[in-house]
Order: C-alpha cells, then sequence, then structure tokens
C-alpha cells in the first residue's frame, strides 16, 4: 500500500514571519525589466496553472519533476539575476539556521491591478517538503492574500513562509501591479520523508 504524501512538519500551518529583507537593489532592477522580457517568459514558463489567471512570471529555477523536490534546474535567466537575487534569498531565511539550504524554486510572480489567482492548494508532491516564501517587491494597501484561514496584507521587503498546502488565494484590488519574490527552500540535511522512496518506485501520475 502506497503511503499517502504528508506535509513536512517544518512546514507553517499559517504564515510565519521572517523578517524585514534589503531589496533596494533587488526592486530597482525588478522595476527596470521590459515588459517584452515579462512577456517572453511568461509564456516560456513551466507553471501555466489556470487558477494564476492573469498573473505573469518569471522562473528562475525550477524542479525538474512535480513529484520530487531534490532535483531541480537554473533557467536561462538565473545566471544574469543571481547575483542579485543570493543575498537576498539569503537574508530571507536566515532564521532557519539550515546548514544546506537548497532552493528548488525561485520565481518573480507579477499581478496586475484587478487580479486574481483563485483559490487553490499546491497539490504536487515536491511542494509538500520545502518552505513556501514570498518577498513583496511591489504592492499596494488593497492587495489582500489569504493564507491559514485568514486575510493578510504583506508589507515590502518583508519575508513571510506561507501555508501553502492549505487552501489559499490572492486578490489585488488596487490600482498598481502586485510583484512578489517567491521561491522554496529546504534542508538538505533533513531526512527524506518516509512516502517519498514508494511514490518514486511506483512512477505515480503526475
Amino acid at each position: 500500500m502506497t503511503v499517502a504524501p504528508a506535509a513536512n512538519p517544518r512546514k507553517t500551518a499559517t504564515i510565519r514571519r521572517l523578517g524585514p529583507v534589503d531589496i533596494a537593489v533587488l526592486n530597482a532592477a525588478v522595476l527596470e525589466i521590459p515588459e517584452a522580457v515579462w512577456d517572453a517568459e511568461n509564456q516560456s514558463k513551466p507553471n501555466k496553472f489556470e487558477v494564476l489567471d492573469q498573473t505573469r512570471h518569471i522562473v528562475f529555477r525550477f524542479v525538474d519533476s512535480p513529484r520530487d523536490w531534490r532535483g531541480s534546474h537554473d533557467r536561462p535567466l538565473w545566471a544574469a539575476w543571481r547575483a542579485l537575487l543570493e543575498p537576498v534569498l539569503a537574508q530571507a531565511v536566515q532564521a532557519y539556521g539550515y546548514g544546506r539550504g537548497v532552493f528548488p524554486r525561485v520565481m518573480l510572480a507579477r499581478m496586475p491591478a484587478g487580479g486574481v489567482i483563485h483559490p487553490h492548494i499546491d497539490a504536487n508532491p515536491a511542494a509538500k517538503w520545502p518552505h513556501k516564501i514570498h518577498v513583496p517587491i511591489t504592492t499596494n494597501p488593497e492587495v489582500v492574500s489569504f493564507f491559514g484561514g485568514q486575510e493578510h496584507r504583506f508589507p515590502v521587503g518583508e519575508a513571510v513562509e506561507v501555508n501553502n498546502l492549505g487552501p489559499h488565494w490572492v486578490r489585488n484590488g488596487g490600482a498598481t501591479d502586485r510583484i512578489h519574490l517567491i521561491f522554496e527552500y529546504y534542508d538538505a540535511d533533513q531526512p527524506d520523508p518516509d512516502w517519498l522512496a514508494p511514490l518514486l518506485a511506483v512512477g505515480a501520475p503526475r
């Protein structure tokens, strides 16, 4: 009998505020990204889910398989953006204290004014183990995020881990775009869950 995937017990069940992060240099670079780059990168992104609606993404790193977070790869823009992203990523995850932390997915998500991300859960097994972390780059007071059974307004430059395994949604009721740096993070020294090997052995459907 196959064991059903269970969440990493280290993940938050609601939200976990990780503190302020210095995004000044990253913010300036993000605001300079041409519309043509946003459009081209969004067109080629691997996370084409209907619930994302009009939200566009620039994906820097992504998992090789939705079943296993331990394998990931750099996408074309990672090399150019790595020096800007790595200091922000490192500062955001400092509180975890992991000796060998890994970032399997790293992306920018741009939600237009009036945009929505419809209620959903991150259902693939690769999403059950890593921490899911947001760092707002731009926002406005009318951006509402629902995680852990409550509505939240996340301020610019404050890293926060969210519960991606419960129902969540986002609504931008303001007049400006919302741009978040979104990434996953896990401890490479943490033992793999008991359910992973059987799941991979049976070739669970994607």
